[in-house]
């Protein structure tokens, strides 16, 4: 072989060129692109939240609206404004007129639990174990306090009222014309995808109000159901505790945990008997609430394993804290119809183009 023939240079590490090279920046590229969203999921939690629970409030503002629209033929503002007006009405009639009576059973309430806290420690104290009252109630006032990023921001008054207030403005501004809002979404993908993310918005839309209809279906029968039936049977703070096993309803599994140990602590204040029947009706309010309300309403929509909703609520509530607890169901609800249609979507596509799906 001629000293004088050239040799063919090929591409080393060090050029862009190289296909090690191209392959490598695309997998850091791919791992940079996941730690920049980590990072602003995190920084970004709050906003994130609140736009959230604007969707969700827009969402159920929008279910009404509709649902209205079956009875009254006219437009949909003015549709939206009962909507809106028929919840002020009753947030007025529920906290101004019956304010002072339930502010009343409020602080009765906590002293009631303090109370039943102390003696449940010290009957666990004659039993052997060490755990003393006062680690108890250290204990969940820890786990109130460690609820995460979000519950810093919106912890104080001020900011749980500013961050209601922006979700409310902001969900009133969707509910209005929420296809404005939806093909401004849309705008900015390309137009082949178009089509698809329609077609995901509106299964999204139609799960989120079933399942929001649902949910307050059940906190209505829940807080309508405990109140009547510990009113009648003469069970201390019935209409309090109505209140919260409605509002805390909103919160599968979390929810009837916390409602169930304020009734049955609430209960045996007054005596064995009482304490028996106040758990006989939470008993029988879940029972009406799990095995009625909830397959009727919201299973036909989503159909979510307890598990992975306990699951959710542990994880969103670590990291966004209250809010975050609170968003959990809807968001986990969202994820899976995403995942269900995209799957659909690529089932058609590998139907209408098997040589291409059996290439890739």
């Amino acid at each position: 072989m001629s000293e004088t023939q050239q040799h063919v240079e090929e591409p080393g590490p060090s050029e862009v060129r190289s296909p090690l090279v191209q392959q490598e920046l695309k997998r850091a590229g791919v791992w940079f692109a996941l730690a920049i969203t980590v990072a602003a999921v995190v920084l970004l939690a709050q906003p994130l939240m609140l736009i959230m629970g604007a969707l969700v409030l827009a969402t159920m503002m929008d279910g009404g609206t509709r649902l209205l629209g079956r009875i009254l033929p006219i437009g949909r503002g003015w549709r939206l404004t009962i909507v809106l007006l028929g919840a002020v009405a009753f947030m007025a009639y529920t906290f101004y007129l019956t304010g002072s009576s339930l502010a009343a059973q409020a602080q009765a309430m906590r002293t009631i639990v303090e109370a039943q806290v102390m003696r449940i420690g010290g009957w666990m104290q004659q039993l052997g174990v060490t755990t003393t009252p006062e680690d108890l109630k250290g204990l969940a006032q820890q786990a109130m306090s460690s609820m995460g990023r979000v519950t810093a921001a919106v912890g104080t008054a001020v900011g749980a009222v500013t961050s209601g207030v922006m979700m409310l403005v902001l969900a009133i501004f969707i509910a209005v014309e929420p296809k404005l809002y939806e093909r401004g979404v849309a705008w900015m993908l390309p137009m082949e995808q178009r089509a698809h993310f329609y077609e995901i918005a509106d299964k999204m839309g139609w799960t989120l109000r079933r399942l929001m209809f649902g949910r307050i279906i059940g906190m209505t029968v829940e807080g309508v159901g405990t109140w009547l039936l510990l009113w009648a049977g003469g069970v201390p703070m019935a209409g309090l505790l109505g209140i919260l096993t409605g509002l805390l309803a909103f919160l599968p599994n979390i929810g009837a945990i916390v409602s169930g140990v304020l009734i049955v602590l609430v209960g045996f204040s007054g005596g064995t008997d009482t304490g028996l029947y106040a758990v006989g009706v939470y008993l029988a309010v879940q029972i009406v609430d799990g095995y009625l309300i909830v397959p009727m309403v919201a299973k036909r929509a989503v159909d979510l394993a307890p598990a992975l909703i306990l699951a959710a609520q542990i994880l969103f509530g670590a990291l966004f804290g209250i809010i975050g607890l609170f968003l959990a169901d809807p968001i986990v609800a969202m994820i899976k119809v995403y995942l269900e249609q995209r799957s659909k979507a690529l089932d058609a596509t590998n139907r209408a183009h098997p040589g291409e799906a059996s290439q890739s």
